[in-house]
């Protein structure tokens, strides 16, 4: 397996396909890596090297006890950016995998960064605040927290509906609904639970505001996990220039539902810059 060890010691897997200029995907929770085998070998077939990482705590990397926040993740991205020596990537983050892309720029800067990508991200902020009150109640993740606690095979059964907006008109087959309960298993609950806390918590705005890069948004206008007026809309509003595409009726997991869109788009984008 391909593994690099972050600064503390944790071990982290990645799987790189192809060759070329370099893209980095960062997957959202509570999945792994391959959340982005489509993507990945789409690209890496049309000259691009394709890269993405299981997040510590998540799929075949190690499951450290702490280290589940923010600042940790972009420090981890930046140890595989530079263990890789990778140079003009583009970072693609998906849900809570937005964040720490964005948390990457915002504390190591653009100078190896050639564009980002934010798809259904948490970015800029994605709890409720007193100056950000279109976000989610915080209700809403003490349940997450307690449903994992309760019965987390159960509830990650219920979860993918919204998700994958099986309850909206979307279908996928059972053998997606099957392999992504089978990922988010494999994580540690430690950090399944951690990581709600962190994307319920984290403010990025101040990391949103020092994007400096071509950017793309996608967004999912029936996004059930995470709302686009509360995060999407704005992200794009803040970061100039910023490309905004809507997939009519997509929900969250649109890298599933809308694959074919997505794998283009994405294609469409770094071909452009």
């Amino acid at each position: 397996m391909s593994t690099i060890k972050t600064q503390d010691g944790t071990q982290l897997y990645y799987k790189d396909w192809g060759s070329g200029k370099p893209v980095l995907f960062s997957h959202g929770w509570p999945l792994d890596a391959d959340m982005w085998d489509s993507q990945l070998n789409f690209l890496a077939e049309r000259g691009w090297r394709a890269i993405a990482f299981d997040r510590r705590g998540f799929g075949r990397s190690d499951q450290p006890w702490v280290g589940h926040d923010y600042d940790t993740f972009a420090s981890d991205i930046n140890d595989l950016i530079t263990a890789l020596d990778l140079q003009d990537v583009t970072l693609v983050g998906f849900s809570m995998g937005g964040g720490d892309v964005t948390r990457y720029i915002g504390r190591y800067g653009s100078d190896r960064v050639a564009g980002l990508v934010l798809l259904g991200a948490v970015t800029p902020i994605f709890g409720k605040t007193d100056d950000h009150p279109q976000g989610v109640e915080h209700s809403v993740f003490a349940g997450i927290k307690s449903g994992l606690l309760a019965d987390r095979p159960q509830f990650l059964h219920d979860f993918w509906t919204p998700f994958y907006g099986l309850n909206a008109g979307q279908t996928v087959s059972e053998g997606i609904l099957t392999q992504s309960s089978s990922i988010a298993l494999l994580a540690s609950l430690k950090g399944t639970l951690d990581c709600v806390t962190a994307f319920a918590e984290t403010d990025f705005r101040p990391d949103v505001a020092k994007v400096d890069v071509p950017t793309l948004v996608i967004h999912g206008s029936n996004d059930q996990i995470v709302p686009f007026e509360a995060t999407g809309k704005l992200s794009a509003e803040m970061i100039a220039g910023a490309e905004l595409k809507i997939y009519d009726n997509a929900p969250h997991g649109f890298a599933v539902t809308h694959q074919d869109q997505l794998n283009n788009d994405l294609l469409a984008f770094l071909e452009s810059h």
